[in-house]
């Protein structure tokens, strides 16, 4: 037994389908960039580009420039 009851075979036997269906390139990519999204997302966690600017903030207290209206 495996995951919640999914036997080791059937978990093969999924992976075989995604990649007959997908193709190993279109894999190999959406985990680089489920990768990069889990990379940015725990770099913004430690302050790092996640901070808003100033002019984020500026916006966030409802400030807005000339002619500008929402």
């Amino acid at each position: 037994m495996g995951i919640s009851g999914i036997s080791f075979w059937q978990l093969l036997i999924v992976l075989l389908i995604a990649l007959t269906l997908f193709g190993s390139g279109r894999i190999r990519s959406l985990g680089e960039d489920i990768g990069g999204a889990i990379g940015g997302f725990r770099k913004s966690l430690a302050g790092g580009e996640g901070a808003p600017s100033g002019e984020d903030r500026s916006l966030e207290k409802g400030e807005f420039g000339r002619g500008e209206s929402v």
